[in-house]
C-alpha cells in the first residue's frame, strides 16, 4: 500500500515514522504547498515523491491511500478533493468542522466506492480491547460511571486558537475524551451538558462535558490547552474500578479491587510497545483496501458522524459559530 501525505506538519512527522517501520505499507509521496518543505521532508524520511501542491500530488495514479495532516478546517476540502481524484482516505481527528460536512465527506466516499475512515487513534489501538474484555469478563462489574481528562500545554500554537482553523479544545482534546466515553458507554444519551473558558480569540480553551445516559450511567470529562494534566481515565464498577494512564494513547490499565481504604490491584496490564500507535489505523486501512470495503470496522462511518453531532451539540451550547459556517 502506497501512502501519500497531504501536509507536511508536525502529525505528518509521526505518520512518517509510522509508515517507515511497517511492513507491506510504503512511504510514497508526500505534499506540501511548499516545494522545498516537500523536498526536505521526502529526503529526510524516504519519500519517493515530493510534490509542491496538493492537487499534483492527488492525481498521482499510484497513491492508495491519502493521509489528510490538515487543520480541521481543511478536512473537509481536501478529503473532498481526494476522493474526486480517485483516492481512499484517512483522515485526521476530528473527522470535520461539523456533521453537515463530515456527511457529505462520507456520502461522497460511498457513491465513489472509496475507503474513507478516521484517524482517532485510540479506536484502533490494542488497548481498546483490553479494556472492553475486562469490562465484558465481569471484571469490575456494572459499570456505572466514566471519568476522563486531557490536557496539554498547546495555547501557543496557532491552529489551537484560531476560529477560522477551527481551533478550540473541542475538536482537538474533547473529541478524546468523547470517544473514550463512547467506546465504553455507547451513546445512548439522555442528557449533555457542557461549558467552557474561551481564549482572548474566542474559541474554547477549556472544557468540562457531562453525559447522562439513557440506562443511568454518566460520564464527565475535562480538558485544557493550558496546562499538561495526568490524562487518566476512570471506569468505575459495582465490583471495582479500572484505571487508564493516558486515554490519548494508552500505557497501562490498572484494574482495583472494590476496597474502600487500600486500593489493591486485581491486575495490571502494560500495554503491547508500538512504533508510534497510528500503526493500528494504517494497517486497519491496509486491511480494508484487501478486503475490498470502504469503512474501517474500528470506526465506522456511523460513529464518527455520532461523534460529530455530539460536537456539535456541545458547540452549540457553548455558543461558538467559525467564520467560515457563517457563510
Amino acid at each position: 500500500m502506497r501512502v501519500g501525505i497531504l501536509g507536511a506538519g508536525g502529525i505528518a512527522v509521526e505518520m512518517a515514522k509510522t509508515i517507515s517501520g511497517l511492513k507491506d505499507v510504503e512511504s510514497y509521496a508526500i505534499a506540501s504547498r511548499d516545494r522545498e518543505k516537500a523536498e526536505a521532508f521526502a529526503k529526510e524520511w524516504g519519500f519517493e515523491k515530493a510534490y509542491g501542491s496538493y492537487p499534483d500530488m492527488l492525481s498521482d495514479e499510484k497513491v492508495d491511500l491519502v493521509y489528510i495532516a490538515v487543520p480541521h478546517s481543511h478536512h473537509y476540502k481536501w478529503t473532498i478533493e481526494a476522493l474526486n481524484a480517485g483516492r481512499n482516505v484517512l483522515c485526521e481527528k476530528a473527522f470535520a468542522a461539523n456533521t453537515r460536512e463530515a456527511e457529505e465527506m462520507i456520502r461522497l466516499a460511498e457513491e465513489k466506492k472509496l475507503l474513507l475512515t478516521e484517524a482517532i487513534w485510540t479506536r484502533y489501538m490494542p488497548s481498546r480491547g483490553i479494556i472492553n474484555d475486562l469490562i465484558d469478563s465481569g471484571e469490575i462489574g456494572k459499570v456505572v460511571t466514566v471519568a476522563s481528562n486531557l490536557g496539554y500545554r498547546i495555547d501557543m500554537n496557532e491552529r489551537m486558537v484560531k476560529p477560522e482553523l477551527a481551533g478550540g479544545c473541542l475538536l482537538d482534546l474533547t473529541v478524546y475524551t468523547l470517544n473514550f466515553s463512547s467506546m465504553i458507554l455507547g451513546n445512548d444519551i439522555k442528557r449533555m451538558e457542557a461549558s467552557m473558558v474561551p481564549t482572548e480569540t474566542g474559541v474554547d480553551g477549556q472544557d468540562t462535558v457531562m453525559l447522562e445516559y439513557s440506562d443511568g450511567t454518566m460520564a464527565s470529562m475535562f480538558t485544557t490547552m493550558y496546562a499538561l494534566t495526568d490524562r487518566r481515565g476512570l471506569i468505575a464498577g459495582t465490583e471495582g474500578f479500572i484505571t487508564v494512564q493516558n486515554i490519548n494513547n494508552p500505557q497501562r490499565i490498572t484494574v482495583y479491587e472494590p476496597d474502600r481504604t487500600s486500593y489493591s490491584i486485581r491486575k495490571d496490564i502494560e500495554v503491547p510497545p508500538e512504533i508510534t500507535g497510528y500503526e493500528y489505523e494504517v494497517l486497519a486501512c491496509k486491511k480494508a483496501l484487501d478486503e475490498g470495503r470502504i469503512e474501517c470496522d474500528e470506526m465506522p462511518h456511523s460513529e464518527t458522524i455520532t461523534i460529530m453531532k455530539q460536537m456539535d451539540e456541545i458547540r452549540r451550547q457553548f455558543g461558538i459559530v467559525f467564520p467560515f459556517e457563517k457563510k
